[in-house]
């Protein structure tokens, strides 16, 4: 299963992995067979199944708690749980069949896109629910918090689907415009957050709007992530020792569960701690709201996504994205 003599393709190829690729034309047999064997992706794909079934059962444990579904407080927290099980699956299958072919490569990474672009929006349901600072309670920014983010899951996916088309001609180009795609619903989804950390900056006592250790280390393995898939270490700095374990994409997978895992305690505890105070506000959006959102996030990004890939499969076989061909001077050309 893996690939023998020659380097892959410049389509496959990754700055500083030098081996442990498979076979660019891949069956889908062989792709779930290669999950199994030692190679460059087989971290990448476990790193997200196994926290794939964490989140499931999260997700269940807390929907079949005593009165926890029939309780509208709480369905913000499962309408986030539902997109927080989502990415890591659509990020494993992804990376489990993306060696079959350039287009298969390219249309897996847009429904990976759209996944994570639908988590960005499942974190605004319970930041607007249960995070918010006190001063923004109904302020314009409160009402209009989860309808931006909506418009930000569509942007998001736009630009990272669109990404992948330059990523051969102008690499450093595509990679900050993937990174400003979902670096940007972050920060937007965060700025509740942000706000209360700035507010209870060097005070003792804050009240409901103190954050918790979990806000914190969710944070930290936020920033850890953004670092790890912008700079590429430790394999940029020692091409071919971290071909297997190690590597930036592995360690920015970790990071990117712990965060969520972390999300989802700094939410519960939000949930818990504010309750009291927040039982005397009005909820920003019902269970029919959160839905309708949701939905129409979902058929606008799989609109999006059809769209970038009939794109893909009207453009000729000798297009350079889908031909790739070796990097001029073989694979080391790359890393220059």
């Amino acid at each position: 299963l893996l690939a023998q003599g020659n380097p892959p393709t410049f389509v496959f190829w990754e700055d500083g992995i030098m081996s442990g690729y498979r076979r660019p034309t891949s069956s889908a047999l062989d792709c779930v067979l290669s999950s199994f064997q030692m190679t460059n992706e087989t971290v990448n794909i476990w790193t997200h199944f196994l926290p794939t079934w964490y989140f499931v059962w999260r997700l269940l444990a807390l929907a079949g708690g005593p009165g926890f579904r029939a309780e509208p407080y709480h369905w913000p927290l499962l309408v986030f749980l539902l997109p927080a099980c989502l990415y890591p699956f659509a990020s494993c299958c992804a990376h489990t069949f993306s060696s079959m072919s350039p287009r298969a490569r390219h249309i897996c990474y847009f429904l990976d896109y759209g996944a994570l672009s639908l988590y960005s929006l499942g974190c605004a349901f319970p930041y607007a629910a249960y995070s918010m600072p006190a001063s923004w309670l109904h302020s314009p920014l409160h009402r209009l918090f989860v309808p931006t983010a909506v418009l930000n899951s569509f942007l998001c996916t736009g630009l990272s689907c669109y990404s992948r088309f330059p990523e051969l001609e102008n690499p450093g180009f595509s990679k900050a415009l993937r990174t400003a795609a979902f670096a940007y619903p972050f920060l937007f989804d965060n700025l509740p957050l942000f706000y209360r950390l700035w507010l209870c900056w060097g005070r003792a006592g804050c009240g409901p709007e103190a954050l918790s250790s979990s806000h914190s280390h969710h944070l930290l393995c936020a920033l850890l992530a953004g670092l790890l898939f912008t700079a590429r270490l430790p394999e940029r700095l020692a091409p071919g020792c971290f071909d297997y374990i190690g590597h930036s994409h592995q360690l920015f997978h970790i990071c990117a569960i712990l965060g969520t895992h972390f999300q989802l305690e700094a939410v519960l505890v939000d949930m818990r701690s504010r309750r009291a105070w927040l039982a005397t506000q009005e909820p920003p959006l019902g269970l029919e709201g959160m839905v309708t959102m949701l939905g129409l996030v979902v058929a606008g990004n799989l609109l999006i996504i059809i769209t970038f890939t009939a794109s893909l499969l009207r453009a000729p076989g000798t297009c350079p994205l889908l031909q790739g061909g070796q990097p001029e001077g073989g694979p080391q050309a790359k890393q220059q």
